[in-house]
């Protein structure tokens, strides 16, 4: 099912956080009426990014965290030569800008990779909401957990030898999120270019490309441009052979 999300306008997008199609995805279960309006009261901005605006850069000062509320986002480091390392897509109803936690200032810059629509919650307020809401407070531990887990398994898969397990693992990731989103888990939308994805995974965009035309080959997937179709997601799942011996290990 594609999401319908990106053709609202602002009015539309200036909804509560109790009537947000994702509330569930950025709530925790269960949060009272009364909750759900102090948090509200919180955010300071729903606005639009257009494909390629920026959200933040690395050094401005951190103020806020965001949500993404529709389309998606990458986060990205550069060197004094230009050259780029990307950290992590950004999908609806995903937290950005822990980044800045540590230093009161970001580290990295958050990019639309499409029109996207953002949640902005100023930490101050958040911090005084979460003190008051114990539920809303373990919800952003989680999710905060989770981006360090994200984090390690991206480093995993940047150092593994085999590049097909290394794409196999990744649109298995997705894969795994959009079910998260209640979203069909076969049907992805790739807003991110080839690029981008050679980047995450530290390959050449050559290699990517002859990886997915070879997954094709193998009845994996049906590519057209964007749009990846998972055709055999038993197949996808054996290429990622090291991720399910790690998993059965305990890592990660």
């Amino acid at each position: 099912m594609e999401p319908t999300a990106t053709v609202l306008d602002l009015n539309q997008l200036r909804r509560s956080c109790s009537s947000c199609a994702l509330q569930e995805l950025c709530l925790p279960a269960g949060i009272g009426a009364d909750d759900l309006n102090r948090l509200d009261a919180t955010v300071k901005d729903k606005r639009m990014l257009d494909r390629g605006a920026v959200l933040y850069r690395d050094g401005d000062k951190f103020n806020a965290l965001y949500v993404v509320r529709s389309g998606s986002l990458k986060t990205f480091v550069q060197n004094e030569s230009g050259n780029m390392q990307i950290l992590a897509f950004h999908l609806p109803g995903e937290i950005i800008g822990f980044d800045a936690l540590a230093s009161n200032q970001h580290v990295s810059h958050a990019e639309a990779l499409e029109r996207s629509s953002i949640c902005e919650l100023p930490y101050t307020q958040l911090q005084q909401v979460t003190s008051e809401v114990p539920a809303l407070h373990r919800q952003l531990m989680r999710v905060i957990s989770r981006e360090v887990v994200e984090e390690h398994r991206h480093l995993m898969m940047m150092g593994r030898q085999q590049a097909q397990e290394q794409l196999a693992t990744f649109l298995r990731s997705l894969s795994d999120r959009y079910q998260r989103l209640q979203r069909d888990g076969t049907a992805l939308n790739l807003s991110m270019s080839r690029y981008d994805i050679a980047n995450y995974l530290g390959l050449v965009v050559e290699t990517v490309s002859r990886l997915f035309s070879r997954m094709e080959e193998m009845g994996v997937l049906e590519v057209n441009r964007k749009s990846v179709r998972i055709l055999r997601p038993d197949l996808l799942a054996g290429l990622c052979r090291t991720d399910v011996a790690s998993k059965q290990k305990g890592v990660g």
